[in-house]
C-alpha cells in the first residue's frame, strides 16, 4: 500500500511532459501548416482575454461621461479617443468585446448544438421524420439571416439573452442541414449496422454513434459561425434591435456617431468598425484552417 504513492508520482511528471510536449508539437505543425489561421487564433485569444480581463485592462470607467473631454481624438490619455458624451472609448470597446463575445458564444453553441442534434435525428431516421424537418429547415433558411434575426427579436423583446435565441435560430437551419450530410454518410457504416443488430435503440444509435463521429464538423462549423455571429449581433444593434444601451455594444457605439460624427470625428466611426472586421475575419481565418486541417479531401492540398 504504501508503494502506491510512489508509483503515482514517479509518473505523474513525465506524461504530463510528454502530453504538453506533444501539445505544443501539434500547435507548432498547425501554425507551420496554417499560418493565417494561426494569426486568426491568435487575434481571437487577444479579444477573449480583453473579453474576460476587461475590468482589469481598461482605462476608466466604460459608462462614465465627461464632458470636458468629448469628441477629443486618439491621444495618450484616450488612446481611442472619445465619444460625444466624454466616454473613453477603448474602454467601452473592451467591454463591448465581453458583450460580443457572450452573445456570439452561447447563441452559435445554442444553435449549432440544437440544429446538429436535429439533422443527426433527420439524416438518420429518414422517412416521414426527414420530410417534415426539412422541409420546415427550407422554410427557415428561405429567410434570410438579419430578417429572421429582426424578425425574432421584435416577437421576443430586447434584452441580451432575447438577441442570443434569435440568433440561434439564425444558425439552427444551417447546423441542422450540415449534419444530415454527415448523418446520412455514416449511417452506412458497419458499426451502425452491427450496433443495431446487437439491439441497440435508434437514439442510442444517434447519440453513441453518429454525433460523436461527426464532431469535426460540428467545431468546424461553430468556428467559422462566430464570425457571422459577432456581425448579426453588431447589425441588431445598429439598428436598435441588439444589446439596449447603455450597454458598451460595437453596434450601438457605431449607430449612435455615423450619422452625426463620421465626417468631423472619424474615429468614432472608423475604430468600433475596424475592430468589428478585424474579429470576424479572425474567426473566418481561424474556421477555414480548421476545416483545411480536418476535411480529409483537403488535406494534402
Amino acid at each position: 500500500m504504501s508503494d502506491s504513492p510512489v508509483t503515482s508520482r514517479t509518473f505523474v511528471g513525465p506524461q504530463f511532459l510528454a502530453g504538453t510536449w506533444r501539445t505544443l508539437q501539434t500547435l507548432a505543425r498547425f501554425a507551420r501548416r496554417q499560418p493565417l489561421g494561426t494569426i486568426g487564433l491568435l487575434i481571437c485569444l487577444v479579444a477573449l482575454f480583453a473579453g474576460v480581463l476587461a475590468p482589469w485592462v481598461d482605462r476608466y470607467d466604460w459608462n462614465e461621461a465627461n464632458y470636458r473631454v468629448r469628441l477629443q481624438g486618439p491621444s495618450a490619455s484616450h488612446w481611442f479617443g472619445t465619444d460625444e458624451a466624454g466616454r473613453d472609448l477603448y474602454s467601452r470597446i473592451v467591454h463591448g468585446t465581453r458583450i460580443s463575445l457572450y452573445v456570439a458564444f452561447f447563441s452559435i453553441a445554442l444553435g449549432t448544438t440544437i440544429g446538429y442534434l436535429l439533422g443527426a435525428v433527420s439524416g438518420y431516421f429518414r422517412g416521414w421524420v426527414d420530410l417534415i424537418l426539412q422541409r420546415l429547415i427550407d422554410a427557415m433558411l428561405a429567410l434570410p439571416a438579419i430578417l429572421m434575426a429582426l424578425a425574432m427579436v421584435a416577437v421576443l423583446g430586447a434584452g441580451v439573452d432575447k438577441v442570443i435565441a434569435a440568433i440561434s435560430i439564425v444558425y439552427l437551419p444551417r447546423a441542422a442541414r450540415v449534419s444530415r450530410g454527415v448523418a446520412l454518410s455514416l449511417r452506412e457504416n458497419a458499426y451502425v449496422d452491427a450496433a443495431t443488430v446487437i439491439g441497440a435503440s435508434p437514439m442510442r444509435v444517434v447519440l453513441r454513434h453518429i454525433l460523436p463521429n461527426s464532431l469535426a464538423p460540428y467545431l468546424i462549423l461553430a468556428s467559422v459561425s462566430l464570425g457571422g455571429a459577432i456581425l448579426l449581433e453588431a447589425s441588431l444593434s445598429f439598428l436598435g434591435l441588439g444589446v439596449p444601451p447603455p450597454s458598451p455594444s460595437w453596434g450601438g457605439m457605431l449607430a449612435s456617431s455615423a450619422a452625426q460624427y463620421a465626417l468631423s470625428n472619424p474615429w468614432m466611426v472608423l475604430i468600433p468598425g475596424a475592430v468589428i472586421m478585424l474579429l470576424v475575419l479572425a474567426f473566418n481565418l481561424f474556421g477555414d484552417s480548421l476545416r483545411d486541417v480536418w476535411d480529409p479531401k483537403l488535406r494534402g492540398r
